[in-house]
């Protein structure tokens, strides 16, 4: 079974690379985040005529999360229990194959100890309460997404250059690694080893040709699917075509 999630930066900008990357690469479920679409204008037709049922929580401008599958859509949850009708549109989970898989675009943050970035940091509080109280390690569970997190020093093009500063300051790390410590593997680095490989890079200063990127993109699983990976893969190929996201995906499989 293979599972992809990447940040499109705008599904429907996006549609023809996204449509293209199914034909070449055929993933069974893909986890999108980004995708800056209402869920009225979501475009879950296109889709289906691709073969992938769709899930979607949407939200205009930014924000945005959506499940795709080639398998039956099972028991979907969108956004936190206690949410309420204004909260940003970052997360939806669903059961596909008997793995719970948990789809996330973590707040960014913008700047440092900003309301902004409190909320970031509050959010990924509530998203480690939410597998204590909903999961369980033994089962098989799938986080993945976007997590505007650079967990290690392998995850920058330059250390000196992101110390302290958004996405890698010590606070980020500390709360997602308190995420991390309820049991989830980084299913990247059991399978690459101290391979430095990115899936972000800014749009300015020539980021993508001079690869100064960030590795922000993951697929993190519970033990026992951990067990079952057999590769995890960050596809640079969308990210070199014309008017790309910013991100490329990441691809994990998994023999059930």
């Amino acid at each position: 079974m293979k599972i992809a999630t990447w940040n499109v930066n705008s599904i429907n900008v996006r549609m023809p690379q996204l449509l293209d990357w199914i034909e070449r690469t055929s993933p069974d479920v893909i986890c999108l985040q980004e995708t800056k679409c209402v869920d009225e204008n979501f475009p879950f037709q296109t889709l289906n005529d691709a073969g992938y049922q769709t899930a979607f929580f949407g939200q205009k401008s930014y924000n945005g999360v959506a499940i795709l599958s080639k398998h039956t859509i099972n028991d979907v949850q969108k956004g936190f229990d206690d949410d309420d009708d204004e909260a940003p549109k970052r997360l939806i989970a669903a059961t596909i194959n008997g793995i719970r898989i948990v789809n996330t675009y973590i707040p960014n943050g913008t700047e440092l100890w900003t309301d902004k970035f409190t909320f970031k940091l509050d959010w990924l509080q509530r998203l480690r309460r939410y597998f204590d109280e909903s999961c369980r390690a033994n089962d098989a569970v799938l986080l993945c997404g976007d997590f505007n997190v650079a967990m290690e020093d392998l995850d920058v093009w330059s250390v000196p250059h992101w110390e302290g500063k958004l996405h890698f300051s010590k606070p980020e790390r500390a709360a997602m690694y308190y995420v991390k410590q309820w049991g989830f593997v980084d299913n990247y680095r059991k399978m690459n080893g101290d391979k430095q490989e990115f899936s972000w890079w800014n749009y300015r200063e020539g980021a993508w040709q001079r690869n100064r990127g960030l590795r922000i993109d993951h697929i993190w699983t519970s033990p026992p699917l951990a067990e079952k990976c057999t590769d995890c893969i960050i596809d640079r190929s969308t990210r070199g075509l014309e008017r790309p996201s910013d991100h490329a995906p990441v691809v994990a499989e998994f023999k059930l």
